[in-house]
């Protein structure tokens, strides 16, 4: 009873504590915020393509971040997590339809044979992408969750979409490095043609191992050291596309240098408040976006049994559809962190929501998903408009599109909200695991 009695009044301080100082009590100065997240989205950056030297500069910038508010690596001397994945390059590639050569930009081959021969008579999954489908949903989910080798017959309509889903997948695919190439599917997009009789698809590839790397921290607890918090954010975006007028820099400033800046604001700010008694784990992930390599390798090399909590930050620059003081939460339902969290924001304006795109599986289609598979209370914390957002993936994805304020009051939010998680007081229940 007593012990009880302790608990109640403690959260009761923190909430009080809350109430009181949301909106006047610094959790991250205004101007640093602008310095972390017009570094990571500078020119100089030149996009932060996972499989480019650019990567490095951000990677080493985030390091440094960490290494000067005095946080410990969580691998390696320089805060990498080095892991290798397979490059796989395209020497040579062709389409025939009805024997007719299909251009360039109306087919994609994610390969990972040496050599691949496909025709009518070859046993594989024929599917399509429909007019009035979300294609980039379509696509990403027969990339990532299809088994099989497929060849998808894409609808007309989407050629501009193909063309230049080409330009940023190159003439390269990736794959983890245990995998074989018998065992990793092959994947061939093409523009449907009308009455298709036969077909005959050709490519020729080599590969070769490359590193990778997250960039991460950690914070060590003192009564529950064994138990584990992580705030996390992906750092790569998609590097340089065809220019638009002299710009062909897609700079990734929300997506996700503004995640990132918080993550890192977060990082800060804990270090400074030393009121964790569980670990505390900052992670910025590399290779999102060519199929979340880095948070598969950090997720599947922790033990997921003793992650508490997972907070993941994905594109916080600009307001939510719920207005101002507002972030929504992916797979909300799945366990009760958000609730928790709103809980230690009582008495002010910010509210947590469930993701308001729930057609589009969000809570398995980003950073969060194998700790949540996993059954971890691990969840992404947004503000995209993702169904108008015209800046995502382009290179008007800049500093000048986004709201600082925005992305201060959401990382504040984040803090207030998970005291009580950090602190060891408030522990969120667990996602019903999709494996045993």
């Amino acid at each position: 009873m007593k012990q009880k009695l302790i608990r109640w009044v403690f959260l009761s301080i923190i909430q009080l504590v809350v109430c009181s100082t949301f909106g006047t009590a610094q959790v991250v100065e205004t101007a640093d915020v602008e310095r972390i997240i017009s570094t990571l989205a500078a020119d100089d950056m030149r996009g932060r393509a996972a499989l480019s030297p650019d990567i490095a500069r951000a990677a080493d910038f985030i390091a440094d971040e960490f290494r000067q508010a005095g946080l410990q690596p969580y691998a390696e001397d320089n805060y990498r997590q080095t892991f290798e994945v397979t490059k796989v390059f395209t020497e040579n590639e062709s389409i025939k339809i009805n024997g007719k050569a299909l251009k360039v930009d109306e087919f994609i081959i994610l390969n990972n044979s040496p050599d691949l021969l496909w025709d009518q008579d070859t046993q594989i999954e024929i599917m399509e992408i429909s007019a009035g489908d979300d294609f980039s949903e379509r696509f990403r989910d027969i990339v990532r969750n299809n088994p099989n080798n497929n060849i998808v017959w894409v609808d007309p309509s989407f050629a501009p979409m193909l063309a230049r889903f080409k330009k940023i997948f190159s003439r390269e695919n990736v794959i983890p490095k245990q995998a074989s190439t018998t065992e990793s599917p092959n994947k061939v997009f093409a523009i449907k043609k009308k009455n298709i009789k036969s077909f005959h698809v050709e490519a020729r590839t080599v590969q070769e191992d490359f590193p990778l790397f997250n960039v991460a921290a950690v914070i060590p607890g003192k009564s529950k050291a064994d138990e584990f918090v992580v705030f996390s954010a992906h750092y790569d975006h998609i590097g340089i596309l065809d220019p638009v007028g002299k710009d062909s820099i897609a700079n990734g400033a929300d997506d996700d240098a503004s995640g990132t800046t918080a993550m890192i604001a977060l990082a800060k700010h804990f270090k400074k408040e030393d009121i964790n008694e569980r670990t505390l784990i900052f992670v910025a992930f590399t290779a999102e976006e060519i199929g979340m390599f880095g948070s598969k390798y950090f997720s599947n090399n922790i033990d997921a049994d003793k992650v508490i909590a997972m907070i993941n930050i994905e594109m916080i620059g600009k307001g939510s559809k719920f207005g101002p003081n507002s972030l929504y939460v992916t797979g909300y339902h799945h366990s009760n962190l958000a609730e928790l969290m709103q809980k230690n924001l009582k008495g002010t304006t910010f509210t947590f929501h469930a993701d308001p795109y729930p057609q589009q599986n969000l809570f398995y289609r980003s950073d969060n998903a194998i700790l949540a598979a996993l059954g971890v209370p691990a969840h992404t914390f947004s503000t995209s408009q993702i169904d108008k957002d015209e800046y995502y993936h382009t290179v008007k994805d800049e500093l000048s599109t986004l709201a600082i304020q925005n992305i201060k009051s959401s990382i504040e939010a984040i803090a207030r909200g998970a005291v009580g998680i950090v602190s060891g007081e408030q522990t969120p229940s667990r996602v019903e695991k999709l494996t045993d």
